[in-house]
């Protein structure tokens, strides 16, 4: 049964902590899940449905806003070439050869602001024979140019902005002229981009929003807020060409996340793109989405304080009742180590008490006898021997008497000790020990140490409990043990015993001061340090053992200036 006990109590000891830790987990876990998968799964859900649909409201006018301004450059283009159309349709190649009469189509034109700069006739072998503008190009050659061949081909021709010789941004606008004969000439114009930014600015953007031209290259026809300048290459990745307006969702050189909208020119070869942060574009959306993660989080965090309370109250009780349990199991494991000590010193009490009564009697008529022989040479000599024999039955009836105390009631001696001078005792009990083991003791004792008041046989004792269990622990030869003493602060003093033996794991080291708790299997009983941690406790003192595996181990004693002997008596 005691076998028993003992097992179930050491299960209990290793494993509560643990146990109510992954208890505790395990109940707040499901409890989480529980509450907290559906809530999650709504919130998901409604952010996709509503993020889905505002996106879709939120592109909607971006489309329609790239419709209309895109209308609006075809319906601009689309008029210059009508007023070249009629121009070639109203005044003969002879007429627009005649640099008086195209002066006056140039001027007429400035005057209705329809941009134009200058413009040209150009002959079926390329040569511009006929010009009015502000450049010096008469006689410039344009047979390898595409306009020129485009516009042989297609009849009419709008290029993309480019600086030429005028070195300032421009498209050019052709049409063919067909004679009555069959010749076919190019009425050219030179069209400024003023237009272009004009309109951009009037689409009434967000500042952060930017908007431009860029032909099916990538190159820059207006101005950019973000991509660069005129003729510069777009750094974006761009949506392919279409006469329909068409959105994708990206990130900038910034790697912002933007929006970008875009829709190709029928009539020439220009894409409109409008690029918004999609901060701006969602900006409601993205107030309610931190409206939701707040409510979400707000949630969150009431479910799991009040999981995490619950829980606590569950394992709580949960503790409380292993614990009534454990203390049950302790209070009888302990009454039948007390019981079986109590016996076992009897016993020994019995066993011991009568040899030494007997070589007690037995030296004390040797001291008789000697003190009668007044011829005897060694009388001194054998008289400090027989008295060395009658001191150390005198401590080993004090010993048995410690031993009977620790399961009966033996009152306390208290009386002014000196701890240095029971240590040097001690010392000098375990002198061959030492000599026959050759094994270092170093004491490192305080010069200034105050006197204390307690049990000078109980003291010694443990110490020699103690210097025992330290010689034991160390190798023969190598062996080193330190007793150092030293005054403490709350008026009393440290005793350390230190050795560099083989220490003491963790597992072991939290059941050492337990009854019959050893390691030494069949040489040891295990009393050695229960005994000390109970005198020890008695005096209104503490020890404490740190230990590490493998390089030895430290005992510290801390004793009070003053034992008061009443409490220590109720105690025992």
């Amino acid at each position: 049964m005691f076998k028993t006990l003992k097992k179930t109590l050491l299960f209990w000891r290793k494993t509560p902590l643990t146990r109510y830790t992954v208890l505790n987990r395990n109940i707040i876990i499901i409890m989480l899940l529980i509450t907290i998968i559906p809530l999650a799964c709504m919130l998901i859900i409604n952010n996709f449905q509503y993020k889905t649909h505002l996106r879709n409201q939120i592109m909607a006018p971006l489309y329609a806003m790239t419709e209309k301004t895109r209308h609006s450059f075809e319906l601009f283009m689309d008029q210059r070439l009508a007023i070249m159309r009629f121009i070639s349709a109203t005044y003969s190649v002879e007429n627009l050869g005649n640099e008086q009469i195209l002066h006056k189509v140039l001027t007429s034109l400035k005057k209705e602001r329809y941009g134009f700069v200058d413009i040209g006739l150009i002959n079926a072998k390329g040569d511009l024979v006929s010009y009015v503008g502000p450049y010096s190009l008469l006689g410039k050659n344009y047979s390898e140019q595409i306009s020129f061949q485009e516009t042989r081909i297609k009849g009419q021709y709008i290029s993309n902005v480019f600086l030429g010789h005028r070195k300032y941004p421009h498209i050019v606008i052709a049409v063919q002229v067909i004679t009555d004969s069959g010749d076919i000439w190019v009425l050219r114009a030179t069209i400024d981009t003023d237009f272009f930014d004009n309109l951009i600015s009037s689409m009434g953007l967000e500042r952060s929003s930017d908007a431009f031209l860029v032909n099916s290259d990538g190159i820059l026809q207006t101005n950019s807020l973000y991509c660069g300048n005129t003729l510069e290459k777009c750094p974006l990745k761009l949506p392919s060409k279409g006469f329909k307006s068409q959105g994708i969702e990206t990130k900038d050189a910034n790697n912002r996340d933007i929006i970008i909208v875009s829709s190709g020119f029928s009539i020439a070869d220009y894409i409109l793109v409008i690029v918004q942060p999609q901060s701006v574009a969602l900006k409601s959306w993205y107030a309610l989405q931190t409206e939701m993660l707040i409510i979400f989080l707000i949630s969150l965090t009431v479910i799991v304080f009040a999981i995490v309370q619950m829980s606590a109250v569950l394992i709580k009780r949960i503790k409380t009742s292993d614990e009534r349990r454990e203390s049950v199991l302790i209070e009888l494991q302990h009454a039948q180590k007390l019981s079986s000590i109590g016996r076992l010193a009897a016993g020994v009490a019995h066993e011991i008490n009568n040899p030494l009564a007997i070589i007690n009697e037995k030296a004390g008529l040797m001291l008789d006898l000697i003190d009668l022989s007044k011829d005897f040479t060694q009388k001194t000599k054998f008289g400090d021997l027989t008295r060395s024999i009658v001191t150390s039955v005198d401590r080993c009836r004090k010993i048995t008497h410690r031993l009977l105390g620790f399961s009966k009631r033996i009152d306390v001696k208290i009386e002014p000790i000196q701890i240095n001078t029971i240590i040097h005792e001690v010392i000098g009990f375990l002198e061959k020990d030492i000599l026959y083991r050759r094994l270092e003791v170093n004491l490192k004792l305080s010069d200034t140490l105050k006197p204390i008041l307690s049990d000078h046989g109980q003291i010694q004792q443990v110490l020699l409990n103690l210097l025992t269990n330290a010689f034991a622990a160390v190798q023969d030869e190598r062996g080193r043990v330190d007793v150092e003493t030293k005054n403490i602060q709350d008026k009393g003093l440290e005793i350390k015993i230190t050795d560099n033996g083989c220490g003491i794991s963790k597992e072991i080291i939290k059941n050492i001061f337990d009854p019959f708790f050893t390691t030494k299997k069949e040489k040891g009983t295990g009393l050695g340090l229960s005994i000390s941690y109970g005198i020890i406790t008695k005096l209104g003192g503490e020890i404490f053992v740190d230990s590490t595996q493998g390089k030895g181990s430290v005992f510290t004693i801390v004793l009070p200036e003053k034992t008061n002997k009443m409490e220590s008596d109720n105690e025992n």
